[in-house]
């Protein structure tokens, strides 16, 4: 059996070394091409020592220097050139390539689009590509006849829930949320809450962007609007429930009333797993099976746009389309970004957030390069507002 291309971008980060872990457990199936990585240049020289990829990008030029010196047999690049080339490295055999996005933001839009356009596979963990502009990395998988393998624990739940099944009998998708560090905080308790309380899930172990997202539930606004471009389904069609114990990863109901969904211990291993080996299913070395009787029961309670408005945003954003998303994501991304330096307070988010949606202008149908331009104003207009103290 050939082995799979893997091409890693974002290796240092928590998606990243999970798939590293899983790639490491499967030598046999998984050859690791090329990696990027940020600033955490040591643990990305340890990964380099490990797999020994072929092409290395790092953020700056400086990191790009010293990866040359310590390792003069490998390829290295830099910056949005070296990130693009690490996603359309030509591997030189015939086995299938599977580009995994485990970058964090907007970064990931455009080497996604150029390793699609190569007829390299996607395996997405980076739900802003999706958000930002679904509309054209839909329609590029589709006319390159490339897979988009879902990474998103819910997204890959939902993916299982429909194989075998007939699109057009869906009746609704329900995605499921953990409801973050917060979830049994009310309204008037978030005032004070800390960046180290935000940054502390329950159940999950994931970086710091999405674990904040996580706690304001933009999160699962940016899934839903994922989910309504990898399903093709519209938004009065996919629902969210809060599910505290994150066993139930997403279901889907059919037009019988049948709703099937899909279970698992939460680690982010096994949907990784999954889109690495599709259409098989492998053996998970090193996670915990599932013990229901150990559990016990299973919590749900329904979804209150009141106390997360962040998952309302995202619905209406969706639901307007055009450059709304782009708009939202790149607000949020700016405002969870000026939280994490301290700059702002957690209900300030949404505040930034809510700023930007209110007084944007729709633009139908953006191009890549329109796009990108939006992110990036956005980004600067919320990286320099005073938020109004009420």
């Amino acid at each position: 059996m050939n082995k799979k291309n893997i091409y890693l971008l974002g290796a240092t980060g928590s998606i990243g070394t999970q798939t590293l872990d899983v790639i490491d457990n499967n030598p046999d199936k998984y050859e690791l091409i090329t990696i990027s990585f940020g600033r955490q240049i040591d643990k990305g020289i340890e990964i380099i020592k490990k797999f020994k990829p072929k092409f290395v990008s790092t953020m700056d030029s400086k990191d790009a220097l010293k990866i040359k010196l310590l390792f003069p047999e490998i390829e290295v690049g830099f910056g949005d050139e070296g990130l693009i080339h690490a996603a359309t490295y030509d591997s030189y055999n015939s086995n299938e390539n599977l580009v995994v996005t485990a970058v964090v933001g907007s970064v990931g839009l455009t080497p996604t689009i150029k390793a699609i356009k190569k007829g390299y596979n996607i395996g997405l963990a980076n739900k802003e590509t999706l958000v930002t502009a679904g509309h054209l990395v839909m329609k590029l998988a589709e006319e390159n006849h490339v897979k988009i393998l879902p990474i998103d624990s819910e997204h890959a739940a939902i993916f299982q829930c429909l194989n075998g099944e007939d699109p057009s009998k869906v009746e609704q998708l329900i995605i499921t949320a953990s409801g973050g560090s917060f979830r049994d905080k009310t309204r008037e308790e978030l005032v004070y809450v800390t960046i180290k309380d935000a940054l502390n899930h329950p159940n999950w172990s994931m970086g710091a962007k999405i674990t904040i997202d996580s706690a304001t539930m933009m999160n699962k606004g940016l899934e839903v609007i994922e989910a309504h471009w990898l399903f093709n389904l519209p938004y009065e069609r996919i629902s969210t429930i809060l599910h505290k114990e994150s066993v139930i990863h997403s279901m889907v109901e059919f037009i019988d009333t049948a709703v099937i969904a899909q279970l698992g211990t939460p680690d982010m291993r096994i949907p990784i797993q999954y889109a690495l080996a599709y259409p098989e299913r492998i053996v998970s070395k090193n996670s915990r099976r599932l013990n229901l009787a150990e559990i016990g029961k299973l919590n749900f309670k329904e979804m209150d746009y009141n106390r997360f408005p962040c998952l309302k945003f995202a619905y209406d954003a969706g639901i307007k389309g055009g450059s709304m998303p782009t708009v939202l994501n790149a607000a949020n991304e700016a405002a969870v970004g000026l939280f994490l330096q301290g700059k702002i307070k957690f209900l300030d988010i949404e505040k930034l957030i809510y700023q930007q949606i209110e007084s944007h202008h729709i633009i139908s149908n953006p191009d890549l390069e329109t796009v990108l331009a939006l992110d990036q104003e956005i980004k600067a207009k919320v990286s320099s507002l005073q938020i109004e103290r009420s």
